[in-house]
């Protein structure tokens, strides 16, 4: 029997808390702190060894896909709601029936060719715009 496809994610975090940067540096990071059940029910029950994850800066200057990465563990309670000191502590939750789940990220690379492109240019609300061929094939390269 062959090993099931890898699936495809993306996942965003503002570059304040924990940027694509973070990530290269770090090399594999436990992504916690997700408190929405639907993402959490993403990484407990569909993210798997393996899958690929874009990674997103959100809520920032130039929000977008910076970088590649890729889930590197099956999903675990996230320690951090059980911490009281963390801005993640959850009292409701307990270690013998956890609420909330992590997976851990490694870093594949950044995605910086992109960043001229007139899509992610603030303001830039056109519904048709030109691709430059390089921006084309780094596109089709993420892959």
């Amino acid at each position: 029997m062959s090993a099931a496809k890898p699936k495809h994610w993306l996942m965003k975090s503002e570059p304040e808390t924990f940027s694509i940067d973070d990530l290269k540096r770090k090399g594999q990071e436990p992504w916690d702190g997700v408190r929405n059940y639907q993402a959490r029910n993403f990484m407990r029950d569909g993210m798997r060894p393996g899958d690929k994850v874009f990674f997103y800066h959100s809520n920032c200057a130039m929000p977008g896909i910076v970088g590649l990465a890729e889930v590197a563990t099956d999903a675990y309670p996230d320690p951090s709601q059980f911490n009281p000191k963390s801005d993640y502590f959850d009292p409701t939750s307990k270690p013998e029936e956890p609420r909330w789940m992590l997976v851990e990220v490694k870093f594949v690379k950044t995605v910086d060719a992109l960043t001229d492109m007139a899509l992610v240019r603030k303001g830039n609300r056109l519904s048709v715009m030109p691709v430059s061929a390089s921006e084309w094939r780094t596109i089709l390269a993420l892959e």
